[in-house]
């Protein structure tokens, strides 16, 4: 059995040869690779290349281009199906992860990055759209805790080796960020050998899809990734630079982050069942406000680790978003909408670290607490959401009788 010589129905593919075992490995596979870009990058950036705020925040704004961009996978999927994209796309993230370290230049780094993006934004276009067409909508927030868990687990391991390796057998940037690249490119080798091509369920439409009663997922979705933004590009920056943090330090605190997403995302995706996705997504930017506004004033190393932690343990609540729209969407729109969503996750995502490197210069503390206002603007979003989300239910206005579940 290959991907070359067997097709099956994802709905009735038991065993390790299912779709929810397929999502796992693909997640650890995208992790082994970009676990590890992330834990060297701001340091092959500060020590290799010299970068300041400016220079990382044009390098995070052009990692950010092929998200934008992501609305395009949908023309991709004129040529194939989506399992191939997600397959051509991991391989291309571990080609560009490998090739990272041959290019000690800021334009080589700005190269690289771009090429390691355009793999992992289209991947997970992919990602999302498969889940939410493969899972169960009243198991799905279990199953993608559990595929979160997983790619945490492949997290542990890039960075336990990088923790226990880097300074025992004084390892190069260069050496580091091949191994990384190959291991997801032989796992993307092996996903091809070992599972068959699974059959799409409700044929998706190959158009870019603007629905007004979608508006309320495409506003959490834009937040969201301004949100990211503050935490991928300057939390992490902030360690280096402030605190200055070597590369055996983050990839212990990036371990600490692995351990807990592990432990966490599986009773996260099930609580998200038991309570609904507007109180996950309250608790989420209350926490946020918090831990932002810290952010902003924190003058310990200790401290900043452990917001730096809190931080990242909300990331798995963003399960609650992807749930709230496989709720209320026509089957059909899942994949057009994936890639719709990823380019309006990256509007902001463009422009906010070249924007916000500037402001870093002036005010680290400006920052965080324009961060603190992001979070505070998803939290008026997120008590818009419903109850009981469902197609004719997507916004739940104030002071307005809720519509009523539809009919089984």
């Amino acid at each position: 059995m290959s991907y070359f010589t067997k097709s099956a129905d994802p709905a009735t593919a038991t065993g390790w040869r299912s779709p929810v075992v397929m999502l796992m490995i693909m997640a650890g596979a995208m992790q082994l690779s970009f676990a590890a870009w992330w834990n060297l990058m701001n340091n092959f950036a500060v020590h290799e290349l010299s970068f300041s705020g400016r220079e990382i925040g044009i390098q995070q704004s052009i990692r950010e281009i092929p998200g934008f961009l992501a609305f395009t996978a949908i023309y991709l999927l004129l040529m194939m199906r989506e399992q191939t994209l997600a397959f051509v796309s991991l391989a291309l993230l571990g080609i560009g992860v490998a090739a990272t370290g041959y290019f000690p230049t800021a334009w080589g780094f700005y190269l690289t990055t771009f090429v390691m993006s355009v793999g992992f934004h289209y991947y997970e276009t992919m990602n999302q759209s498969l889940s939410l067409q493969w899972l169960p909508k009243e198991t799905a927030a279990a199953s993608m805790g559990r595929i979160i868990s997983v790619g945490a687990f492949a997290q542990l391991v890039a960075y336990g080796l990088i923790f226990v390796a880097w300074k025992t057998f004084n390892l190069s940037f260069t050496t580091v960020f091949m191994i990384a690249g190959l291991l997801t490119i032989g796992v993307v080798i092996f996903l091809l050998a070992a599972f068959p091509h699974f059959r799409e369920g409700v044929p998706q439409h190959k158009k870019l899809i603007l629905r007004k009663r979608y508006w309320l997922y495409y506003a959490l979705t834009f937040m969201g990734g301004a949100r990211r933004q503050i935490f991928t590009v300057f939390a992490g920056f902030l360690m280096v630079e402030r605190f200055g943090y070597d590369v055996h330090e983050v990839a212990g605190l990036f371990l600490i982050n692995g351990v807990i997403n592990m432990l966490l995302a599986p009773k996260i995706g099930k609580m998200i069942i038991r309570v609904g996705e507007k109180r996950a997504l309250t608790f989420e930017y209350i926490g946020l406000i918090a831990v932002f506004a810290s952010y902003a004033f924190v003058t310990s190393a200790t401290v900043a680790a452990a917001l730096y932690v809190i931080d990242h343990a909300f990331f798995a609540i963003a399960i609650a978003m992807k749930t709230y729209f496989q709720k209320i969407a026509d089957p059909a729109d899942i994949a057009p909408t994936a890639g719709v969503a990823f380019t309006i996750n990256h509007i902001a995502a463009v422009f906010i670290p070249a924007a916000f490197g500037l402001i870093w210069l002036i005010s680290p503390a400006a920052v965080f607490l324009i961060g603190a206002g992001m979070a505070a603007v998803s939290l008026v979003l997120a008590r818009l959401i419903p109850l009981n989300p469902h197609e004719g239910n997507e916004v739940a206005w104030p002071f307005r009788a809720p519509a009523s579940a539809p009919a089984e």
